[in-house]
């Protein structure tokens, strides 16, 4: 019995050590990728501006998703893209985030020309791979809370885009002790997800980001 115990403890000492390692792993090779300070001096011809979903409340965006939705707005503004892509999710008829995205940048001023949906960004994984292949962007900038951001930006990297990040933490959320706990899992689930490369959920035509955004309007 004392063996098994030993061994057991052995095991998970191990497995604890592995995905501390690899969360440290993802989050120091991507830091120096974060802008922080508002210095957008070295971008340039950058593709799109892409702003991940987050929950939504009935028709208003969750506090985390309007953050990102008023930093990204904010960078169309200052110039770092002429383009934005909205990714989140809109799998059931009863939940969409992304043309509640839209509408909200809409609202602020944003031409809807100029900002295209991911209606089938289900996951991290699944909004940057479809950058890449559906959108054909090349070089982006993600916008996110910091803590998600250093899995997007390791995502990015592992599918050969060139990526910066722009974090979106303009206020405490509830919640956030549980959300940076489990953000380590996640970490480690799609560090071993970008060495299989797997395909998203869905992939489809592509939709060029140079051109116009209401190609993906569904309503």
């Amino acid at each position: 019995m004392k063996k098994v115990i030993l061994v057991t403890t052995i095991i998970l000492i191990i497995i604890l050590l592995g995905a501390f390692g690899i969360n440290f792993y993802v989050k120091a090779s991507t830091k120096k990728q974060i802008i922080k300070d508002g210095d957008y001096t070295n971008l340039n011809d950058v593709d799109c501006i892409i702003i991940l979903g987050a929950g939504i409340w009935g028709d208003k965006p969750s506090h985390m998703l309007e953050d990102r939705l008023l930093q990204g707005i904010s960078l169309y503004e200052k110039g770092v893209s002429k383009k934005i892509i909205m990714s989140g999710d809109h799998g059931r008829v009863d939940y969409d985030e992304v043309n509640l995205m839209k509408n909200f940048a809409i609202e602020r001023g944003i031409p809807s020309e100029d900002i295209f949906m991911d209606h089938a960004g289900f996951s991290s994984y699944d909004s940057v791979y479809r950058a890449k292949e559906i959108f054909g962007a090349k070089k982006i900038v993600i916008v996110t809370q910091e803590y998600h951001l250093y899995r997007a930006l390791y995502i990015a990297n592992q599918l050969g885009l060139e990526a910066y990040g722009v974090t979106a933490d303009p206020r405490k959320y509830a919640g956030q002790t549980y959300r940076e706990l489990r953000e380590i899992l996640a970490r480690d689930k799609d560090f071993f997800k970008c060495i299989v490369k797997p395909k998203p959920t869905y992939l489809g035509e592509t939709i060029p980001v140079n051109g116009n955004g209401n190609i993906t309007n569904d309503k």
